[in-house]
């Protein structure tokens, strides 16, 4: 798979319009052929004809508020040729199927969690990977929120420290902006494979038309909480390069294989896509595990 880069002009205030092959943006033109996300903020103006460059060049657009939080996700209607096919399979997908694909997306992320821990040298570490492996189909003891009492406690070293989504606190902030970036990549890895963002295999939420989306994202939520362990000492989402960091996630190595978060999201799609079929027994799913140290090199 090629790089995919993301063009950040969160701070720009002008009109964006389109170019051969690319996009004007301050009077410069940005070839489109690498780049995965385009991030704007509530002050650039873009014109038809630049969306219509992004979308033959498959590219995601995040609009994000004044905070530089993304609101709003658009995707390029995709070409896959078995698109029809993949969201009637998605929707006739049994029970039995969602929940151990559900059980699979638990357990990575508790791993990737647990991966964590190990790297603050939390005890804790064992009593996670413990819970992972006792992961039932379905989850029916909820031990994904079991796990996460326990994760947010030992991980920021701050008995103070709740996980609250949407609070505007120094470390959730930055874990919201994180989220929401990898969020986009994720809808984006989902329209690739054909799939519909719609229809999750365990959120379920009528006025959410990404619940897929909030299934995938899990297990890539430990390589974002791990960017934020190292930026904490920083000025959060203020310091324009912890921004930066947050949206560099993806390109970050996902294991020791050297796929990295990206990678992982696209190919964790793929192989939903082929499991809705009936051509994959069950979903294979990636678990965090890069040393923190490796996220500077």
């Amino acid at each position: 798979m090629r790089s995919r880069q993301v063009i950040d002009v969160l701070d720009y205030q002008g009109q964006i319009t389109a170019a051969r092959g690319g996009l004007v943006i301050r009077d410069q033109r940005v070839p489109l052929e690498d780049v995965a996300v385009l991030l704007v903020g509530n002050h650039a103006s873009i014109s038809g004809g630049a969306l219509s460059m992004l979308a033959k060049y498959d590219v995601t657009l995040l609009n994000c508020d004044w905070r530089g939080v993304p609101n709003f996700v658009g995707n390029p209607w995709g070409s896959n040729s078995r698109i029809a096919t993949r969201h009637r399979a998605q929707a006739d997908l049994s029970l039995p199927r969602q929940k151990s694909s559900w059980q699979a997306l638990v357990r990575a992320k508790i791993l990737g969690q647990a991966f964590n821990l190990e790297q603050v040298g939390s005890s804790a570490a064992t009593r996670l990977r413990l819970l992972a492996s006792k992961v039932r189909s379905g989850d029916p003891d909820n031990l994904e929120g079991q796990a996460a009492r326990l994760y947010w406690t030992e991980f920021f070293e701050d008995e103070q420290f709740r996980r609250v989504p949407g609070a505007e606190d120094h470390c959730n902030a930055m874990l919201n902006y994180g989220y929401a970036v990898l969020r986009g990549f994720v809808i984006r890895g989902i329209c690739e494979a054909g799939l519909s963002p719609t229809l999750g295999l365990w959120h379920r939420n009528r006025s959410n038309p990404f619940c897929l989306a909030d299934d995938l994202i899990e297990p890539f939520r430990p390589a974002v909480d791990a960017t934020v362990h190292r930026l904490l000492p920083l000025d959060g989402l203020e310091d324009r390069s912890v921004k930066h960091e947050l949206v560099n996630v993806t390109n970050l190595p996902m294991q020791g294989t050297g796929e990295t978060v990206l990678t992982g999201i696209y190919t964790l799609a793929q192989d939903l896509a082929l499991f809705v079929e009936g051509e994959k027994v069950r979903l294979s799913v990636p678990d965090w595990q890069t040393p923190f140290a490796s996220e500077d090199g």
